[in-house]
């Protein structure tokens, strides 16, 4: 809702003035100058972009459209899995987290959380962690030293989509000024012809640069922004995570790890510590349940 109101605004009020002034709205409309300066743009994202970038480029548009990449819930989900695993490495000793983390399709606890396991990032992400806690031979500073370097290279990743549509974004005036200047050499082949007719494949040329511009900063660098805040709310939740592990590792009990890691969240989706302990007490039913 807030893309198609978005770029209503932005089309509405530039056509819109345009029309207000005395302009022919239907005199922009060249579909040969959106092939130009559209498709030219495009190619030059597909070249300057790798294959796995590509590929992502779906889901992270998948979660601009939705409005959120993640949401309270999904955060309740974190703090649930996590104390699962921080309570069974206290009551069992690390060494019983080895079967979860080596195979993690057979965890119990795992199976508890799918979106987890079947998102292969996190997954690795969260095992690698606990590989490296159940061997025991680092501390906390080591052990957040390589958290960080991780989360680095997985930023770097998350912001490829939105780095290849700001690529777009960037090529866009520029096919709108090879649009119009190719629009100048088929005038000039014409300059034999009356006024009007000249008049008329000039303007046709200048709305190439009008296109490229617009398409650029009206529409296609703010979409490119927005998947820049899906890639922060991804990181945003990898920090949470890191957060805890790293709270757990020094020795704090498992609710104060998660505290640690709530207090990172944005106000947005940050869970009140009633919310939390709230939501922790049914877990540990849930544990003395089954057990």
């Amino acid at each position: 809702m807030k893309l198609i109101f978005g770029i209503l605004t932005v089309f509405g009020c530039v056509l819109g003035g345009y029309a207000w002034h005395g302009g022919n709205v239907v005199g922009l409309i060249i579909p040969y100058e959106f092939v130009i300066i559209f498709g030219g743009a495009f190619g030059a994202l597909i070249l300057g972009t790798d294959t796995t970038v590509l590929k992502a480029l779906p889901r992270d548009f998948k979660f601009f459209f939705k409005g959120a990449r993640f949401e309270s819930d999904d955060y309740f989900g974190l703090f649930s899995f996590l104390f699962l695993l921080f309570d069974k490495g206290r009551r069992a000793g690390m060494i019983a987290l080895e079967d979860d983390v080596e195979n993690p399709e057979e965890s119990e606890i795992f199976q508890q959380f799918p979106t987890f396991l079947n998102d292969h990032h996190f997954r690795d992400f969260v095992c690698d962690i606990l590989r490296n806690k159940i061997s025991g031979n680092m501390n906390h500073h080591e052990f957040e030293a390589l958290m960080d370097i991780e989360l680095e290279t997985h930023h770097h990743e998350a912001m490829g989509p939105s780095t290849a549509v700001q690529l777009m974004a960037d090529a866009l005036p520029a096919f709108g000024i090879v649009a119009a200047v190719m629009g100048v050499v088929h005038t000039m082949g014409i300059i034999s012809e009356p006024p009007d007719v000249l008049g008329a494949a000039v303007g046709s040329a200048l709305v190439g640069t009008f296109l490229g511009v617009l398409l650029a900063y009206g529409m296609v660098g703010p979409i490119a922004q927005g998947l820049k805040s899906v890639a922060e709310e991804e990181c945003a939740f990898y920090l949470c995570a890191k957060t805890c592990f790293l709270a757990d590792v020094q020795g704090y009990s498992p609710n104060l790890s998660l505290e640690f890691g709530r207090m990172t969240l944005p106000n947005k989706v940050r869970p009140s510590s009633d919310e939390l302990v709230e939501r922790l007490r049914e877990v540990k039913s849930s544990i003395k349940k089954s057990s």
